[in-house]
């Protein structure tokens, strides 16, 4: 999902991660500058106030620059710790698997969404109908688009449940929408897809990381991992179900989806790994080294808190542009949406807050690292 799209706003003072430096305290302890408690104010020392655009690009952690900026040393210096971006890479996978709730063995690695869901889509067979919402995210729908020969349907976020029926093959949504913040029924979802014996597909990207998520629920959840999980891109996971192995062909994986892949890296691979690591692309080392320590604070800092903490905000900063005479959407997202507001648009832009446009909304995303003195500094320059 592209960081810097046409009709993006960012104004001048757009907070950056790279020059952090590792934090020596709790990540959980202290105060951030702003002089309200964060839920990790010593991993974002550097944070420049303001950033709400965590929907469009996530915040490392200093923790997380700090391991990318040691293995560059070390790779600079003709060392690279080889051994030590497969120990990331291992942490990674298996912090993902915690986070959405599914057994290592069902985590794959991949490089971007569009990848991944590429994979499901060349496993269809031709004339397989495929349900999605229809202004979702391209990289979920167009590798179904791109294939002719299937029945693509597209529907109404809240017509999908609705869409599905006995000849429906594969039910494809994100669980919360880039362009405006929805979230989208998976229950009903998931009951009319087994109702009909459909197969579902999740797009985790803008959930992840703030939204609980049960991916053993569904046959295939995708999630790139640049965002809420403020991770670097490139580091991005496909949970398979054990059920839907059958229905994939590893026609795109190379000799890191071998079960011993350093054994035999030349020629067709004689054994595949086992469960879902049979479908690895191979993965960015540096993106894991990061993604790792990401990670890890996530989970330290645990969903349930991070949920309470982002959609708080969220409802602090609707109530507030409500109270003002604007008209956010009024969905319990952690992504807030004003739709039709240039006005605002173009007081916000004077101002160092940065956030995003997308689909003729204004789009607000706080995260764990935000407080309620970023969202009152938006709501001060939005009266």
């Amino acid at each position: 999902m592209p960081t810097t799209p046409t009709g993006s706003t960012t104004a001048t003072g757009t907070a950056s991660a790279t020059d952090s430096k590792p934090a020596t305290t709790s990540a959980t302890s202290g105060v951030d500058a702003t002089g309200t408690t964060g839920l990790a104010p010593a991993e974002y020392r550097d944070l420049a106030p303001g950033y709400l655009n965590t929907a469009t690009l996530g915040i490392a952690p200093a923790r997380a620059t700090a391991a990318v900026h040691a293995a560059l040393d070390d790779w600079s210096a003709g060392r690279p710790a080889t051994e030590a971006y497969e120990e990331a890479v291992a942490a990674a996978r298996a912090a993902f698997a915690r986070i959405v709730n599914v057994p290592v063995t069902q985590v794959a690695l991949a490089g971007t969404v569009a990848g991944a869901v590429g994979l499901i889509a060349a496993a269809l067979p031709p004339g397989a109908e495929v349900v999605t919402y229809e202004a979702d995210f391209s990289a979920l729908v167009h590798p179904f688009a791109a294939r002719p020969d299937l029945d693509l349907r597209l529907v109404p976020l809240e017509a999908v449940a609705d869409a599905v029926r006995p000849t429906t093959a594969l039910v494809a949504v994100s669980s919360v929408q880039s362009a405006d913040g929805r979230i989208a029924d998976l229950a009903a979802i998931r009951a009319a897809a087994a109702a009909h014996g459909a197969r579902t597909l999740i797009d985790a990207t803008q959930s992840a990381g703030w939204l609980p998520l049960d991916a053993s629920l569904y046959d295939y959840v995708v999630c790139h991992g640049y965002k809420w999980l403020t991770s670097p891109h490139g580091a991005a996971f496909l949970t398979v179900a054990p059920d839907a192995e059958s229905t994939l062909a590893p026609t795109s994986t190379g000799w890191y989806a071998a079960a011993d892949p350093y054994a035999s890296p030349y020629g067709p691979i004689t054994t595949l790994a086992p469960g879902a690591r049979r479908f690895d692309a191979r993965p960015s080392a540096l993106s894991f080294v990061a993604a790792a320590q990401s990670l890890a604070l996530i989970e330290e800092l645990t969903i349930p808190r991070i949920h309470a903490h982002t959609t708080a905000l969220a409802t602090r900063l609707r109530t507030g542009l409500t109270a003002l005479g604007h008209h956010p959407l009024p969905t319990p997202s952690a992504i807030v949406a004003v739709p039709d507001a240039p006005t605002l648009a173009t007081r916000l832009a004077a101002t160092p807050l940065t956030f995003s446009t997308r689909a003729n909304n204004l789009r607000f995303a706080p995260h764990f690292y935000n407080s309620e003195a970023d969202i009152d500094a938006l709501l001060n320059a939005a009266s």
